[in-house]
């Protein structure tokens, strides 16, 4: 195994590893293979493939699964995709509903507990390539969204192996810490960014009838509990935003889980408290935490200040490549 995460003293503070990388770090430009779903539903998504897949050859593909208001642009998306290429493995970045720059069709867009349209690509992935090996990589609300679906479908995982990062595993507990010091900076940002995807439903659809807001209000939401109550429960039939959180944390799924799964999670994480972090006797034999005093959120960033490595990537590919020995 590669070393274990100890970043440098000066990049120890939780805000600097969390925010780092999205202030810094430059890609080159790189022209991704696009790949437009179709769900059952006649809704859609766009799928970004890092180079574009062959049916001939038996590269393992890696499903990865962004955060909240990411997409294929997010820092720890490129990185990881960018190490998994050297490593002969071929990537794919699923947006969520909306996610990809283009406004999906329903009234829905996504959440932290939507498995079915993950399921539902990697079903049709497995059609495509029969032949080659599966993983999965995600990152916060994507990272709860896998383990969640990892726990519903046990044994019948199309994956080999996957990776959990910074999950917010309680989404009740996330949403009151996130609520609280520095930390409702980032809070802000994300809720703004929900809203401008809610005030575009209004060009869709009688959003004022459906959740009994004007759009001219939706500026003021300001929290994660505002939003989930009037827009996310209402519209994936939940009774209520603590509904939608009971159902859908993923830390009571983790004892179903029977894909060897990595869940990486620094204790210093800004989005959410070490609370949300679970006991080993929480989860089923098949899933090792790997717990850090430090990393942020999504963070995890070695070296120095003007010297940064990027642990978090070369992690994953490490991981995954111990798997690569099995029999297609």
């Amino acid at each position: 195994m590669i070393n274990k995460f100890k970043p440098d003293i000066f990049l120890k503070n939780n805000h600097i590893q969390t925010i780092y990388a999205s202030f810094f770090r430059k890609f080159p430009k790189h022209n991704f293979f696009i790949e437009k779903f179709i769900f059952n539903d006649d809704d859609f998504t766009h799928c970004y493939w890092y180079k574009e897949p062959s049916a001939t050859n038996n590269k393992p593909i890696v499903v990865l699964f962004h955060g909240l208001a990411g997409s294929y642009k997010s820092h720890y998306i490129q990185g990881v995709m960018q190490e998994l290429d050297t490593k002969g493995f071929d990537c794919v970045v699923l947006h969520f509903r909306s996610c990809s720059g283009v406004m999906n069709k329903k009234v829905q867009t996504y959440h932290s507990g939507k498995t079915d349209d993950a399921l539902e690509y990697m079903r049709a992935l497995r059609v495509k390539f029969p032949n080659k090996l599966f993983f999965g990589v995600g990152f916060s609300l994507g990272a709860n969204m896998l383990l969640k679906l990892l726990g519903e479908e046990k044994e019948n995982s199309l994956l080999t192996s996957a990776i959990a990062v910074s999950a917010p595993m309680m989404l009740d507990v996330c949403a009151n810490s996130i609520n609280k010091g520095f930390s409702k900076f980032y809070e802000s940002m994300l809720v703004k960014n929900l809203n401008i995807l809610l005030e575009q439903k209004y060009e869709m659809h009688d959003m004022q009838k459906i959740i009994g807001l004007k759009k001219e209000d939706v500026k003021n939401i300001k929290t994660f509990w505002e939003f989930d109550e009037i827009y996310t429960a209402k519209v994936n039939g939940f009774k209520s935003a603590q509904d939608y959180y009971e159902k859908s944390s993923a830390r009571q799924f983790l004892k179903d889980i029977q894909t060897p799964t990595l869940i990486i999670h620094a204790k210093d994480d800004p989005f959410m408290s070490p609370e949300i972090i679970p006991a080993k006797e929480e989860v089923s034999l098949h899933v090792e935490l790997e717990i850090y005093e430090n990393g942020g959120h999504v963070g995890f960033v070695n070296g120095s200040l003007f010297k940064p490595e990027y642990w978090l990537e070369k992690r994953v590919s490490e991981y995954f490549e111990i798997f690569l020995s099995l029999k297609i």
